[in-house]
């Protein structure tokens, strides 16, 4: 990709992180569990009827691991909040990729610059 490409990708980025909205990271997942009692539905040896499903909500941050469950009425909004954090993790992950590459192929023409002026004082 040219310089001038990277560039103006980096720009629509930081355009695309502005308009980032409510985000969490994590994970989501179903879950249905058997409670045990004698007598219930979940226990049943021909056909078990497990309770739930249960959502739980999964993440860490500064390192510590978090778990919550999550009402099947909220699920939606944590859903679209987990999938806005990946969009911004790939965002940034795109934008450090890029500043690296631009970074790398300028100190590349300040070398050769470098190198063409101390040749030609040499003359």
């Amino acid at each position: 990709m040219q310089l001038e490409k990277m560039i103006l990708r980096v720009e629509k980025i930081k355009l695309e992180l502005q308009k980032i909205g409510s985000m969490r990271p994590g994970s989501l997942n179903k879950q249905f569990t058997v409670c045990g009692r004698p007598g219930c539905r979940c226990v049943d040896p021909s056909k078990p009827k497990r309770h739930g499903p249960y959502f739980q909500l999964s993440y860490v941050h500064n390192g510590k691991s978090t778990t919550q469950f999550i009402q099947k009425e909220l699920v939606p909004v944590v859903s679209r909040q987990l999938k806005t954090y990946k969009n911004f993790r790939a965002l940034t992950a795109e934008w450090v990729d890029l500043a690296l590459t631009i970074a790398m192929e300028k100190l590349a023409e300040d070398k050769a610059q470098l190198k063409a002026q101390s040749s030609s004082r040499r003359l």
